[in-house]
């Protein structure tokens, strides 16, 4: 018996108790992949497993049903795979602890992977019940979404005659999403020169922020753990010959960093000093997130004498200035739509390795030239800190459409179902629309999803009877057949 095996829809919870036994973070899919190639092969259904590994199945329609037009159900099959620093799973190879707590579905120390697990078990549970009436369902799978929209870059859907698709990679129930932000990575190289030093050293985290995810909570304006490190090196080396040993914080991009540390080179007698300007800058930052995100702090590991290859302390100076320089959040508002983040960026990794900074960030606006321009500002930093940049995985936004039949039915159903219009809004996250949109002519396209929270962290949840009623919802909409 599975933990989830008692809840309803059961085929629905089924299989996404299955996928989270399988480990399928960006950049780890071949197996889950694989899984769905079974999938469809164990029930003769027609599919395509391509060399990125993206998946596409298709079932034919069911009686009656031939000549209403096909639809796309579309999701991707990775997730964002961070854990709890105490936490002792292997997401390379091991699956995820999955617990229940009232209504919620949680993962133990880690991240659920709901975005965009339930889009894989919805696509499943639709594909294999033989009852349900429905036009041609042409299920497209994607790999890698996270990390820079790869699989949906690369994926050939020529073979599909559908151009109504409906997206499963939205987190908020009643909300049909029809407009999003186009985005790009971008990673910050900058060379920094060594020495062997010999003295106190001291570890100093960053930590207590409550994270989330860079497109949906930017707005928020909650802490990011790898600014604040900067800012507190900067704080540092401004008064001390400091130079940094380590430096690591985040685990993705598209994440806004709970945590982040180093290892700091110092002389002996600058300890107190070093222990003062710490405590100055936490309650400086706490006074400026009291009512954001109230629990960061500053902590300290026990300090001990050393000799290592570190950074200069006049590099380890101009590192901290360049962090400090960076951009970083809600960079400006839409204009056009009350509310909606227009541009931003978040710094989601962080980490000194190899004699050099890295810095890598997601960039995202709804205006292409907009964003292009703060690509070129980050580039101009960096370049005058003396390094370097790169940008991959550039996608374009989902431009809005003002005649859409697929929007203007499932409208009316939801209203019908649930007494009251669903919310129709455009949002700052990225989703695969507006790159699909460029491979399937004239695609009408909407996306929805059951309710999660603090997606893309060790907090995410899913939760189990808005679950239920998507499901319900994706069903009675399947078998309407259009006026």
């Amino acid at each position: 018996m599975g933990v989830l095996s008692d809840l309803e829809p059961k085929r629905v919870f089924y299989f996404f108790e299955e996928i989270t036994k399988i480990p399928h973070g960006s950049g780890n899919v071949e197996r889950i992949s694989d899984y769905l190639a079974d999938f469809a092969k164990e029930r003769g259904l027609f599919y395509i497993q391509d060399d990125l590994k993206n998946i596409v199945m298709v079932k034919e329609a069911s009686p009656g049903y031939e000549e209403e037009p096909a639809v796309i159900l579309q999701g991707h099959m990775d997730m964002v795979a961070v854990k709890k620093p105490d936490c002792d799973i292997d997401m390379k190879n091991q699956g995820l602890r999955v617990a229940v707590r009232g209504d919620e579905i949680y993962a133990e120390g880690t991240s659920l992977g709901g975005d965009d697990g339930i889009a894989v078990a919805y696509s499943l549970a639709l594909l294999d019940d033989d009852t349900l009436r429905h036009p041609r369902l042409e299920v497209v799978i994607t790999v890698d979404e996270e990390v820079g929209m790869d699989g949906a870059r690369g994926i050939d859907l020529s073979m599909l005659t559908g151009s109504r698709m409906i997206n499963l990679d939205s987190e908020e129930e009643g909300i049909f999403t029809v407009s999003c932000a186009g985005g790009a990575r971008v990673k910050c190289r900058l060379p920094l020169h060594t020495e062997a030093r010999e003295g106190l050293m001291a570890e100093v985290f960053v930590e207590g922020l409550q994270g989330g995810h860079s497109g949906a909570e930017i707005h928020k304006e909650r802490g990011n753990a790898n600014c604040l490190l900067g800012r507190l090196l900067y704080a540092l080396t401004e008064k001390l010959p400091v130079s940094l040993c380590k430096m690591e914080g985040g685990l993705a991009d598209n994440a806004i960093p709970r945590e982040a540390g180093a290892l700091l080179m110092l002389e002996e007698k600058d300890m107190e000093e070093f222990e003062t300007i710490l405590r100055a800058v936490e309650e400086q930052v706490q006074g400026e997130l009291a009512t954001r995100d109230g629990g960061f702090r500053i902590r300290t590991g026990r300090p001990g004498q050393g000799t290592c290859i570190c950074v200069t302390a006049e590099d380890t100076r101009r590192a901290a200035a360049f962090l400090i320089a960076l951009p970083g959040g809600v960079q400006s508002m839409s204009a056009d739509m009350p509310g909606l983040v227009e541009t931003s960026l978040n710094l989601g990794i962080l980490k000194y390795e190899d004699g050099a900074l890295l810095a890598e960030f997601s960039v995202r606006s709804s205006v292409e030239s907009a964003k292009y321009a703060l690509i070129d500002r980050l580039g101009a930093v960096t370049a005058l800190a003396g390094g370097s940049n790169t940008v991959t995985g550039d996608y374009p936004g989902w431009k809005y459409r003002k005649d859409s039949p697929l929007r203007d039915k499932m409208a009316a159903l939801y209203e019908e179902m649930y007494g009251a219009a669903p919310k129709v809004e455009a949002i700052h996250a990225g989703l695969e629309c507006g790159i699909l949109g460029s491979k399937i002519r004239n695609l009408d396209c909407v996306s929805i999803g059951p309710r999660m929270n603090a997606i893309h962290t060790t907090e995410e949840t899913l939760n189990i009877p808005s679950v239920k009623r998507v499901w319900e919802y994706l069903v009675r909409l399947l078998e309407r057949k259009d006026a």
